[in-house]
């Protein structure tokens, strides 16, 4: 036997899978069975491939999740809530079949509707919760709401005049602001009052006008110095049928005349209509100066006196009856008339003299009682 060189293999008709193969096909098989298992796993048991097909990726949404988005991504048969607000709503994700409410434990939801869980937002606006239909609160019964009754209007009184030159410790500077607060002071263009000015009986007229509001009678006299266009004529008119003033015999009225403190407490007992006490006298004893009061005027400053409506300054025993009144003695007079009426309320000062008796009130004041403090003109 001779030595052959060793014959080659014969090549196999089958060929062994690679190592790069086999890897390729495990990976193959790995993929679709993860496909599978992912397909098999979802709750729709439908096969819906479009997901997968699609070209945009779309987040999938894991129970209890909250998107960061604004919108709410709600999967189909959820019944829309009608109670939210019209702005755009709140974060929130669909937890189907989900068994209670974040909301209300206690109440059970309805079956079949799955609930809303709400991710708090942050807005400008105040945002109503999104719930669930089977925790919506019924709505409240008319019925049960308070009522409500509307308060009645009540009448404002606009502030009072700043007089520059009538400080705020002026003895009479509560009864100016007072009357000048209802319209009946008022004061000269540049913006002062002059309280220590004398009166005229044509401003104590115009006062009185609008101070008490007397209609004007038919029959009033008419005096030769009081022209028919005089500014202050209806005032006079007025007071006259009212019977606050009178004339002078010689069929004249003498309106530029200063009146005097006596005169201003007899006009206004005269047409208040206030009866004179019976014994005059004792009243006006409280006054030092009693002996100078003119004897045609004790009745009516007595019956004055006894209804308080007395200022004196800076010494209340002292009437000083023949002194020219001033603006702001006049001023405190009529605020007591007012007050004796009931139309003010009365306002605490030491001037104001404290009779020790205290006369019968009128039967019959001569007095309009719809008077209206807020009307009238200017006091020249």
């Amino acid at each position: 036997m001779t030595n052959r060189p060793p014959s080659e293999p014969e090549s196999s008709q089958r060929t062994a899978l690679g190592f790069d193969e086999f890897i390729a096909i495990l990976i193959a098989f790995a993929t679709i069975g993860a496909i599978l298992f992912w397909s098999f796993s979802r709750k729709d048991s439908s096969w819906n491939l479009n997901g997968l097909l699609s070209t945009s990726p779309t987040p999938s949404v894991q129970p209890n999740q909250v998107l960061p988005s604004a919108a709410a991504k709600v999967e189909p048969n959820v019944v829309p809530n009608f109670n939210a607000s019209p702005s755009p709503p709140p974060a929130a994700v669909v937890e189907p079949n989900t068994t209670s409410s974040p909301f209300d434990s206690t109440t059970p939801p309805v079956l079949g509707l799955p609930s809303v869980n709400v991710a708090p937002t942050q807005s400008s606006q105040a945002q109503s919760p999104v719930t669930s239909p089977g925790n919506v609160e019924p709505p409240i019964a008319a019925s049960a709401l308070p009522l409500v009754t509307p308060s009645a209007k009540k009448s404002t009184i606009p502030p009072p005049i700043a007089f520059n030159d009538v400080p705020n410790n002026f003895w009479s500077r509560r009864f100016i602001d007072v009357l000048s607060s209802r319209g009946i002071l008022k004061g000269f263009p540049d913006y002062s009052f002059r309280p220590n000015q004398a009166v005229n009986r044509a401003e104590f007229a115009a006062l009185l006008e609008k101070a008490f509001d007397q209609e004007v009678g038919k029959s009033a006299t008419s005096y030769k110095d009081v022209p028919a266009k005089f500014w202050a004529t209806p005032a006079i008119s007025q007071a006259l049928s009212a019977g606050f003033l009178k004339g002078y015999p010689n069929n004249t009225f003498k309106p530029q005349q200063k009146i005097l403190r006596s005169q201003v407490l007899v006009a206004l007992a005269s047409g208040l209509n206030l009866k004179e006490p019976a014994s005059p006298n004792q009243i006006l004893n409280v006054y030092k100066d009693a002996k100078n009061i003119p004897q045609y005027a004790t009745g009516k400053i007595a019956a004055a006196t006894a209804n308080g409506l007395v200022v004196n300054y800076p010494d209340p025993q002292v009437l000083a009856p023949n002194k020219e009144a001033t603006r702001a003695e006049v001023a405190a007079m009529i605020h007591q008339a007012l007050v004796h009426l009931g139309k003010l309320e009365e306002i605490s000062s030491q001037n104001i003299v404290r009779s020790p008796r205290v006369s019968v009130r009128p039967t019959s004041p001569k007095k309009n009682p719809n008077s209206n403090f807020s009307s009238g003109n200017l006091v020249r």
